[in-house]
């Protein structure tokens, strides 16, 4: 249980990674009207899970809690993969605060990597199953993007909380996936969800980061 607990707080939003900061494109695809209410933000949120940087994560952090893993290809193979400036700023600047504060707070050396094996190489002494780690990350992953949803179409903490709730499904689906898949099984195609991220770079009036 402690390692549960653990592994919650290091996901939880009150832990100080900066993910409110980012809305994953969202932010873009609200502004032009892609997105705007609970149905339309359900399907953006699931094709993201499904295709997108959920999945993709999903299986990067599944392989970072490998026993052998080499988080320095992993990290440089996340890094590869991520389709715009903005996807790689995220996940870095999240991945590096997070890396720093477990390091703080177990006198381990975590080097900065983007976060899905910076949560991977941090949680693997944990000793929690795979499918599981990934599938408290997915819904930290999700939950912040309601919580953003929420605010910003704006929706109200029903409507949004009804989202997140109606994907935990998906979300335990894909963890077993991940658990079982290897990184020739990594591939997305969300388009209009990374199009929406090159897009946000040149907003004029942009309220999140990303």
């Amino acid at each position: 249980m402690t390692a549960i607990l653990t592994l919650v707080q290091w996901l939880s939003p009150a832990f100080p990674t900066g993910a409110f900061a980012y809305s994953h494109g969202l932010e873009r695809a609200v502004a032009s009207g892609q997105v705007c209410d609970a149905a339309g933000f359900a399907i953006w949120l699931r094709n993201v899970l499904q295709f997108g940087a959920g999945r993709q994560d999903a299986i990067l952090l599944a392989r970072a809690l490998a026993s052998d893993a080499d988080h320095a290809a992993l990290d440089a193979l996340a890094r590869a993969l991520a389709p715009s400036y903005e996807r790689l700023q995220e996940s870095a600047e999240q991945g590096a605060a997070f890396a720093r504060m477990v390091a703080g707070l177990t006198s381990r050396s975590l080097p900065p990597r983007l976060l899905p094996v910076a949560v991977g190489e941090a949680s693997a002494p944990l000793g929690l199953p795979v499918e599981q780690v990934v599938q408290f990350y997915l819904q930290g992953f999700a939950g912040n993007l309601c919580t953003i949803a929420t605010r910003h179409i704006p929706l109200g903490q029903s409507e949004g909380q009804a989202v997140l709730a109606g994907l935990l499904p998906e979300i335990e689906r894909l963890g077993q996936q991940a658990a079982r898949a290897s990184l020739d099984d990594i591939g997305g195609c969300a388009l209009m969800a990374d199009l929406a991220a090159f897009q946000h770079e040149t907003m004029d009036v942009r309220i999140f980061r990303t």
